[in-house]
């Protein structure tokens, strides 16, 4: 049923911007709409993950890792010009004999009607999109002004992009881009948390499977990280399996240890690398701004820094909130990763 000519039929009327993937990740079929999209490029036969570039969930490079995202928001893109962003949510086919991928343009409609020379006939006779056609076709002034709206908030967004400092292994901001953020969080607000976060036993996993199996665990880290945070939080690796996440606006100490501890929970779950079991876990400390008062960054992380190293000291995998009673000299601070 689910590889019928009925059912592709089906999904072309309700869903015209669909892909059918396979269990290798390659497309066997495309909605109409989104074969429009590129119509000199015949895209079943190719590679999902060659066509498209995920922006959110980050590091998803394999159909493995890919179909982990099922029923979550993806962020994604054309990795060719024009760079068209999409929306999209996975599904699962019966018996694992793929997935189905829904695409959608979300606020980037305008601009696929203008690229693209989009009608109504494009859209599914359901969606509210055509009525946002019609304001186009129709040259209204709040559609102008919407548009010139958007493409402000692009350039924004690119500008701000062009600024970022990324690790390239795993996606995340790097150190250099942490210090930039952190300072100016400091200068704006005085209500935020910076957290500490370093692997258990990650030494244990490049000396016995490799550092081919070690990129695969930093990767997996960061997923977990960026999938437990908010998109105004800042995650960053700031070393070899040391990360630092900033979380603007938010003190509460029982929200902080929640994601602690989910984070912890998750990073104890078993990695699976080329047939290999990948296990570490993770150690936090974590510190708080102090109200109407401006600290200095490095005062901050060194704070966040002897927390992490009491949870470490305490048996590992466990979240700790600085306190002056836990500074320590470097002699004691020292812990085998």
């Amino acid at each position: 049923m689910i590889s019928s000519p009925e059912f592709a039929k089906i999904l072309d009327c309700i869903c015209p911007m669909y892909v059918m993937l396979d269990e290798t990740g390659h497309m066997l079929r495309v909605g109409p709409t989104l074969q429009k999209l590129r119509p000199q490029s015949l895209m079943p036969g190719q590679r999902f993950l060659e066509v498209f570039e995920l922006n959110r969930p980050r590091s998803i490079d394999r159909m493995e890792t890919l179909m982990s995202t099922a029923g979550a928001k993806l962020h994604l893109c054309f990795r060719d010009q024009p760079r068209t962003s999409l929306k999209g949510v996975l599904v699962p086919l019966p018996e694992e004999k793929g997935a189905l991928v829904n695409l959608s343009f979300g606020i980037s409609v305008l601009d696929a009607v203008r690229d693209y020379a989009l009608t109504s006939a494009d859209f599914s006779a359901t969606d509210l999109t055509i009525e946002l056609l019609y304001l186009v076709e129709a040259k209204s002034a709040a559609m102008e002004a919407s548009r010139t709206l958007n493409l402000r908030l692009q350039d924004a967004m690119i500008a701000a992009e062009e600024q970022a400092f990324t690790d390239t292994l795993t996606g995340l901001k790097n150190r250099r881009a942490m210090d930039h953020i952190l300072d100016r969080t400091i200068s704006k607000s005085n209500c935020f948390a910076v957290m500490n976060l370093d692997l258990d036993y990650f030494k244990t996993v490049n000396d016995t499977l490799g550092h081919a199996a070690g990129d695969h665990v930093l990767e997996h880290v960061a997923q977990v990280m960026i999938a437990e945070t908010r998109q105004s939080d800042t995650v960053a690796r700031v070393g070899g399996d040391e990360f630092v996440l900033l979380f603007d606006g938010l003190q509460d100490r029982d929200i902080l240890d929640r994601i602690a501890s989910r984070l912890i929970n998750q990073l104890e779950e078993p990695i699976f690398f080329n047939g290999q079991v990948c296990r570490i876990s993770a150690s936090i400390g974590t510190a708080l701004s102090v109200p109407d008062q401006k600290t200095e960054a490095a005062v901050l992380l060194h704070q966040a820094d002897v927390a992490l190293y009491a949870a470490k000291n305490a048996g590992r995998a466990q979240h700790f909130f600085y306190d002056p009673s836990l500074e320590e000299t470097e002699e004691q601070k020292t812990v085998a990763n």
